[in-house]
């Protein structure tokens, strides 16, 4: 603050101060030198001295930084290790944790019990969980953020109530995150990319707040509809986990169909390949075979015509199962030159039961 001198002289004269002279002060403070403190006075206030110097001497540890003040403005950082710096008022010094990661939680706050954080036990915040996502519907979202002091200086200089300030950044970004988003990506794949673009989000508000803070994670704890509305919710993720599994059976059908049709269709592929090829092998050999004796033919006619009768015959006699009559050329010339009788017989009729004809 800076003082007008003249008008604080003319206060003093007009209640009637008078400032003393140059000549009093000295003799007041040559009075005061003279002074004698009974008891060893002169030592105690030696001792407060000596006592007020080192009140100057602090230690910084591995966590920590020193970040000295000298009236109330900046002067420099200090590393780990013992320092010291002027006593109070003129320095002052603080030792914010640098390498603390630190934890804001948001929509539920955790049960301590002397000092110690019960695990499971936590107690609901409806008033910051409670969101409005991109398809309007209204979603329960608990999530925590951690976060590092990155710049000691801006962090104790620029924000007020920093823990504070970075709860209500992460309940701003979350909020503008879930509201692009849709309800089924928030309950279920794509709450990965939530907390990811919470984190980069934060980090650019605090960047822009210079706050010294580096947001290490934001992690979603629950996820879920109002308790309203939860029933309604676990039909549709029960509808959706059928149609998943329905889906998974016929690809599992279809997985396993499919190579038996395709291994069908190879082997009756294969099949049909191998017929034709012995067929067209069979035709060569056929029409190669009757070139050959068409070929025997023409050098000698009778000949091959005699030697083709004689080797059907030979195949025609030679045939088993095959019932063989033969008859005189006189006989072949009668009018019928055979009648198997016995075959020409009437046979018994059978009747339902397959007896012989005739009532039983």
């Amino acid at each position: 603050m800076n003082w007008d001198w003249e008008k604080l002289q003319g206060q003093r004269r007009r209640q009637g101060y008078q400032p003393p002279e140059p000549g009093e002060i000295h003799d007041r403070l040559k009075r005061f030198s003279n002074l004698r403190f009974p008891g060893g006075g002169k030592l105690i206030i030696l001792l407060l001295v000596v006592l007020w110097g080192l009140s100057g001497f602090y230690i910084v540890q591995p966590d920590e930084r020193g970040v000295e003040k000298r009236f109330g403005k900046f002067t420099q950082i200090t590393d780990p290790g013992p320092h010291i710096h002027w006593p109070f008022p003129i320095e002052s010094v603080h030792k914010p944790k640098v390498s603390e990661i630190k934890r804001v939680e948001v929509g539920f706050r955790s049960v301590a019990r002397n000092g110690t954080l019960q695990p499971g036990q936590y107690r609901l915040v409806p008033e910051e969980s409670l969101m409005l996502t991109g398809d309007e519907n209204i979603v329960d979202v608990q999530f925590i953020v951690q976060y590092q002091i990155s710049d000691p200086v801006d962090y104790l200089f620029n924000v007020a109530e920093q823990e504070n300030t970075v709860k209500y950044v992460a309940q701003a970004t979350m909020r503008e995150v879930v509201g692009n988003s849709g309800i089924d990506s928030a309950l279920t794949t794509g709450k990965f990319v939530i907390q990811t673009q919470t984190r980069d989000l934060m980090q650019e508000v605090l960047d822009r707040y210079q706050a010294g803070v580096r947001v290490i994670a934001v992690q979603l704890q629950d996820v879920h509809p109002p308790k309203e509305v939860v029933d309604a919710f676990k039909d549709v993720a029960s509808a959706r986990e059928d149609k998943s599994r329905l889906i998974n059976e016929a690809e599992a059908y279809r997985n396993d169909i499919l190579p038996k049709a395709r291994g069908q269709v190879a082997v009756i592929v294969n099949e049909a390949q191998a017929y034709k090829e012995s067929q067209v092998l069979d035709a060569r050999g056929g029409a190669e075979k009757f070139l050959a004796v068409l070929t025997e033919y023409r050098k000698a006619k009778d000949v091959t015509r005699q030697r083709m009768y004689l080797e059907t015959m030979e195949r025609i006699f030679s045939s088993s199962g095959l019932e063989k009559i033969i008859l005189s050329s006189q006989t072949a010339g009668n009018v019928v030159p055979y009648l198997p009788l016995d075959k020409a017989a009437p046979r018994p009729k059978q009747d339902a039961a397959g007896g012989a004809g005739g009532k039983q």
